[in-house]
């Protein structure tokens, strides 16, 4: 898509704020992202009505306090990871790997490495998944990441050699099914983002804190015709401000019924975001209406909230 005025004076914006941002350390550019998110929150309200709604849907123990409370720490922690986000690029792989304070379940990633067959890694807009990328390519995995493209092409472009930059390889969905299974193939790992149902791409309806959510089928369906394995990773942001890699293995069997079976893998790499969310709910990204899409005959109450 060839730029327009538009685009170049967004990009402007955005480049000097980074350049400001950059100036700062790491730890007083997350904690000013983090006040930023604050202010989307609390006087902006930016979707605030959304993040609340959906908290109180998937947690409906909690008392109104616990989720604004929930709710507010949300927006603090998009704000803090969308700034480490853009910050990545200054950083080699040493210094990615000094962000983290260790990885849960690492032997799946070399396990399934050692059997030359490729990865499929797939994730959710949970903690910070570009610094989850990051992580990859720091351990030396080849990594494909799967991207939507963006709006802004300028950005779109700034964005691709960034990630590059940090060892990652992106694809925009577009190419997705021509280029993944070359990847694998050639004993890649390629890392999906499973948990936005996108108008137009291929998707199943699986539970999502009991309620059912239109999820990427793509994962799965790479999986079982590939024989690949799968595993379900995030890095969460520890009390201590460093992250944590978590991985764990999704099973993939195959029985014969490729639908049903399409269905057991999404529905098991959903179920496993789940209980990461369960485990951090302020780091998730429930900015996203998450089950604004739902089937025919979903019962009222388990509609959208």
């Amino acid at each position: 898509m060839t730029p327009t005025l538009a685009h170049y004076a967004e990009y402007a914006a955005v480049r000097a704020a980074l350049g400001a941002l950059d100036a700062l350390s790491w730890e007083r550019a997350g904690a000013l992202g983090a006040r930023l998110g604050a202010l989307a929150y609390r006087p902006l309200g930016i979707r605030r009505g959304v993040v609340e709604r959906q908290l109180a849907a998937a947690f409906p123990e909690w008392p109104p306090a616990e989720v604004l409370r929930v709710a507010r720490r949300a927006y603090e922690h998009l704000g803090r990871s969308s700034v480490e986000a853009a910050l990545l690029p200054s950083l080699g792989p040493s210094r990615v790997l000094e962000l983290f304070d260790g990885a849960e379940g690492w032997e799946v990633v070399e396990r399934a490495m050692t059997a030359g067959r490729g990865l499929i890694v797939a994730t959710g807009h949970l903690g910070n998944w570009e610094l989850a990328g990051a992580y990859f390519a720091a351990r030396g995995i080849p990594t494909d990441a799967i991207a939507r493209r963006m709006a802004n092409p300028l950005f779109d472009r700034y964005l691709t050699e960034n990630r590059s930059r940090l060892g990652m390889s992106i694809v925009h969905d577009a190419d997705a099914v021509r280029r993944t299974p070359r990847s694998l193939r050639q004993g890649r790992a390629v890392a999906f983002l499973a948990d936005q149902g996108v108008l137009g791409l291929a998707s199943t309806f699986v539970p999502f804190f009991g309620r059912p959510a239109k999820t990427p089928r793509g994962p799965a369906v790479f999986a079982l015709r590939l024989a690949v394995p799968v595993v379900f990773g995030v890095a969460l942001r520890q009390p201590s401000g460093k992250y944590r890699m978590l991985m764990e293995h999704v099973p993939v069997e195959s029985t014969g019924d490729r639908e049903r079976d399409i269905d057991t893998v999404v529905g098991a790499y959903t179920a496993a975001l789940e209980r990461r969310v369960r485990q951090a709910p302020e780091q998730y990204f429930w900015h996203h209406r998450r089950w604004r899409r739902q089937p025919p005959g979903t019962p009222p109450d388990l509609r959208e909230p």
